[in-house]
This record gives C-alpha cells, sequence and structure tokens, in this order.
C-alpha cells in the first residue's frame, strides 16, 4: 500500500485564501489610480499573505514553526477585514463584492483554526 502524503492543494485554508487573493486582486485592478494607490495595494498584499504564508508553514519542518506561519494568516485576515471595511465605507466596493469577501475571511478564520488544530494534534515535533 503506498503512502499517501498531503499536498499543499489539499489543505481548504489554502484554497480559500488563494482564490479569494485573486478575486481581491482582479477588483482592485479596476479601480482609480489613487484607490489603488492607497487602499488597493495594501488590500492586496494583506489578502496575498494568507495563502503565502500558509505556503510557508506547509513547508516548514517543525510543528511550532507550522503553526507559527498560520498565525501569521490569522493577522493577515484580520487585515483583509479591516481593508474590506474600509473600501466598503469609502465607496470603492460594491456591496456584493464586500459581502464575498466578508463570507470568505470569515470561512477562512475558521478553516484555518482547524489547520492549526489539525497540526498541533497529529504532529509530533
Amino acid at each position: 500500500m503506498e503512502k499517501k502524503y498531503l499536498k499543499l492543494n489539499d489543505i481548504d485554508a489554502y484554497k480559500t485564501a488563494f482564490r479569494l487573493s485573486n478575486y481581491v486582486w482582479v477588483i482592485v485592478t479596476k479601480w482609480n489610480n489613487f484607490a489603488k494607490n492607497t487602499i488597493g495595494q495594501q488590500f492586496v498584499r494583506a489578502a496575498d499573505s494568507i495563502s503565502a504564508n500558509i505556503a510557508e508553514g506547509f513547508g516548514r519542518y517543525t510543528k511550532k514553526d507550522k503553526i507559527k506561519f498560520y498565525r501569521y494568516s490569522n493577522g493577515s485576515i484580520m487585515e483583509s477585514l479591516d481593508w474590506n471595511e474600509k473600501s466598503i465605507v469609502r465607496g470603492i466596493l460594491s456591496e456584493e463584492e464586500y459581502n464575498h469577501i466578508i463570507s470568505e475571511l470569515k470561512k477562512l478564520r475558521k478553516e484555518l483554526n482547524q489547520l492549526i488544530k489539525f497540526t498541533d494534534q497529529r504532529l509530533s515535533i
């Protein structure tokens, strides 16, 4: 029987974060230059950072190191929530875009917490 190893694309939190970051990218590229240069760049960086930190944590060797990067992702989720709020208040996000992003960020928090719990319970080092 062949042993199956977990791959990055098997992780729900990673897949959700990756899709969300691309969704945010598409939206921000349509904004005017002022909105792009103030909120947009930081919103994209925060959203991109979620999946990037999950990927980096996945590539780490020890449980403690992995969880540290997964927690960095949680910080990027919170930052993305802040940029999402600012974007709707300032009238540069539609209600539909805002709701989709907030829904995905809430889902991501749950998936990320599950990943941290799984990593903590299943890895020995």
